[in-house]
């Protein structure tokens, strides 16, 4: 190459032509470093052909400065980043920069200090010394992994250091992982589970595109049955890149690994080091790293030679990311499987409607575990209708759940108690003047945490201490808390049950991988008698003595305007449904609700998933709604509303007048303010047959709007506020 075309990491720029100097080898994806004015910029060699760009005169061209020791971006990888940029509205570098999204990791190698025994017995002989030793024998890491293994202080380690009873060892900062075994526990899979191992195994040794549903009730073995594909391309020397939408749950998924694989696997997400992104990156990059377990963002990560891909709880909208790049990684790993011609598994207990249709289609091939493994069977279900089994005034717990935890209790087996609101309450208030306390960047009330002592807001994080007095009146002693949240629930079983051990869990209160792993330790251990959580658990774990389920309020999924409410308010009582009765013990869930006759409520009632699948089909069908119409958001907002606004009405008075396409809006989000901009939505139902991303394009290509105004698309929006 002479000279090579470069898309920039910088959306701004678009790209840039450069002459490559005598002797620099180079391949499309190569990542460069190339000048720019009087600095440096990062960028990746494109064919030309496949980039907008003029026609510069090859004496014009500055030279690149250097190529990166990193290997090139794959082809299939290039045109998967194409695709998201075209589908979703994207700018081509921006889809890009998620592919070298460790900047540290695009540098030459290195070393770091590890450590290990020596050999050499210390003079001085303490109880921790000893136990350090006893544990750390054929261990080898930092001094911060192997004071966590042996339960020690890093002093410790020092003094062992320090009488050479451990020495330090230079490594590699990109060291290889451990490797896994396929044959390590290999599982005794029921019938059913071995015949739907068998055509993933298959389609793991076909090594072409293979787009499957994994449609398997909770506690049916989804996981293991999996495992036996990704045996299988371990054992033919292939990556394999699983996705799970909640941090929370990783934890849970490497103990599985492990215990099945003898040795975790490559993770991959927004909370780890630099340093462990880096390693990951490099691993990935090199084929070095065999299993990859990440959030979405894993999706884009620059696999040496991928041979299989997984969504686990593919339903889930965590998937769907509503800011920068608004992907949805359930479907975007389809399109890389398909670039990649690999298998890709879908797995869900509750699968997206989507999905099923795919399924109905043709499209994905659909299999089915429809039992629960060994003994455990599904839990029965009982509606308590609010209007009639009133809890006492103050509690929100109604007699019959009461009853059923104090059961429990009473046998040594756990329950768990659902609501979907984190915090104590939901609104406070002050009972003289009415005063409600608001965040002032949001147009949302401000949740009171009584565990941090705050007043938050879910969306920007504004926090203000828990006042005493009311900020408008002046009254002390007159603010009360509206609802509750899950905080408040764990009260009233405190008051209830005074002897019951309860733990909460939330975001906030399992904010890192170490607190997940203890409360998954404590309540495997049976130190928990009742869990209240939100969300949070939901799906992925496996507790053997939880028996009860109790949703607090059933309804809180239904209200607003969320366009998937039904399916949505499904997918999680279900899910949170399938926490009990997971081993040999029978569960039982009991569902709180005001509206005992709504469809989804009656679903999940008589357990007729289909019957609730089909009914909300007819009525997407009917509305011209997804998997049979396309929608797509235009997000318009400022920090004057009244620029917001205006822009809002431009674009609303330039749309295009198509048969196959209908325009609704502009009108203010349901959340008009967030994080201090003002905010108005368009909203856009098209045909199938809709070109509706170029109508988009050209719809607002030609437009201009103040420097404070920010429009952003969202093809197949989940949020609608």
């Amino acid at each position: 190459m002479n000279r090579v075309r470069l898309l920039v990491l910088n959306a701004a720029l678009g790209p840039l032509d450069y002459s490559v100097p005598e002797g620099m080898a180079l391949d499309h994806g190569s990542v460069v470093i190339a000048p720019l004015g009087p600095r440096q910029v990062t960028g990746v060699v494109w064919e030309a052909d496949r980039l907008p760009g003029g026609e510069v005169a090859d004496q014009r061209l500055r030279p690149l400065v250097a190529v990166l020791p990193v290997p090139p971006i794959a082809a299939a990888l290039r045109r998967l980043i194409e695709w998201t940029a075209d589908y979703y509205c994207a700018p081509l570098a921006s889809v890009a920069r998620m592919s070298l999204s460790s900047g540290a990791a695009l540098k030459g190698g290195g070393t770091i200090t590890e450590y290990r025994l020596s050999g050499t017995v210390p003079a001085r002989l303490t109880a921790q010394r000893s136990a350090a030793l006893a544990a750390l024998a054929g261990r080898q890491g930092t001094m911060r992994e192997l004071a966590a293994i042996a339960g020690v202080s890093e002093g410790v380690l020092r003094g062992l250091i320090h009488c050479s009873a451990m020495e330090p060892v230079q490594v590699s900062i990109d060291r290889p992982y451990a490797p896994a075994n396929a044959e390590y526990a290999a599982p005794q899979l029921n019938d059913t589970q071995r015949q739907v191992a068998d055509e993933l195994i298959n389609a793991v040794q076909q090594a072409t595109f293979a787009p499957f549903l994994l449609d398997g009730v909770t506690g049916s073995g989804k996981t293991e049955t999996y495992f036996e594909a990704i045996a299988e391309a371990m054992r033919r020397d292939r990556q394999v890149m699983v996705l799970l939408p909640e941090i929370a749950l990783t934890e849970n998924f490497l103990k599985r690994f492990e215990s099945r694989f003898g040795a975790p696997p490559v993770v991959w997400h927004s909370s780890q080091k630099q340093s462990q992104r880096r390693r990951a990156w490099r691993q990935v990059a090199s084929g070095g790293a065999q299993v990859v377990v990440g959030a979405r963002s894993a999706l884009f990560l620059p696999f040496a030679d991928l041979g299989l891909i997984i969504v686990d709880e593919a339903h889930e909208i965590s998937f769907k990311q509503d800011d920068g790049v608004r992907y949805n990684a359930r479907d975007v790993a389809v399109m890389r499987a398909r670039f990649e011609q690999v298998p890709v598994i879908l797995a869900s207990a509750t699968p997206a409607l989507e999905s099923l249709q795919m399924a109905e289609a043709g499209v994905y091939r659909k299999l089915d575990l429809p039992g629960r493994y060994g003994s455990a069977t599904l839990p029965d279900i009982a509606i308590v209708d609010l209007r009639e089994q009133v809890p006492p005034r103050g509690r929100w717990i109604a007699p019959p759940l009461v009853t059923g935890m104090a059961a429990r209790l009473e046998r040594g087996e756990q329950s768990l108690l659902f609501l979907n609101r984190r915090g104590y309450a939901p609104l406070t208030l002050c009972r003289t003047c009415g005063y409600r306390f608001e965040c002032p960047n949001c147009s949302a009330w401000l949740v009171e945490h009584r565990l941090s002592r705050r007043l938050a807001c879910h969306h920007c994080g504004h926090e203000v201490p828990n006042p005493d007095r009311c900020p408008e009146c002046g009254e002390a002693d007159c603010l009360t808390a509206c609802g509750p949240g899950v905080e408040r629930i764990a009260d009233e079983v405190a008051e209830l049950f005074p002897q019951a051990r309860v733990a909460i869990a939330t975001s906030d209160t399992l904010s890192s991988p170490e607190r997940i792993g203890a409360f998954v330790e404590a309540a495997e251990q049976g130190a928990i008698n009742v869990i209240v959580g939100t969300q949070l658990v939901t799906k992925g774990y496996h507790f053997p003595e939880l028996t009860l389920v109790g949703v607090i309020d059933a309804d809180l999924g239904l209200e607003g305007g969320d366009l998937r409410a039904a399916e949505r308010s499904y997918q999680q009582i279900a899910q949170v449904a399938g926490r009990a009765g997971r081993a040999a013990k029978r569960g039982e869930v009991l569902i709180q609700t005001r509206h005992p006759d709504a469809a989804v409520i009656s679903a999940l009632a008589s357990g007729d998933r289909d019957a609730f699948y089909a009914a909300e089909t007819e009525a997407r069908r009917h509305a011209g709604a997804p998997p049979f119409g396309r929608w797509a958001a235009i997000i318009v907002s400022s920090e004057t509303e009244q620029e917001a606004r205006d822009a809002a009405r431009a674009i609303g008075g330039a749309a295009p007048r198509l048969d196959d396409l209908a325009v609704y809006g502009p009108a203010p989000a349901p959340l008009s303010l967030l994080r201090g901009r003002y905010r108005y939505r368009l909203l856009i139902n098209a045909r199938r047959s809709a070109a509706l991303q170029e109508t988009l394009r050209n719809w607002l290509s030609d437009m201009n709007f103040p420097a404070g105004v920010r429009v952003g698309i969202d093809i197949d929006p989940y949020s609608f506020v």
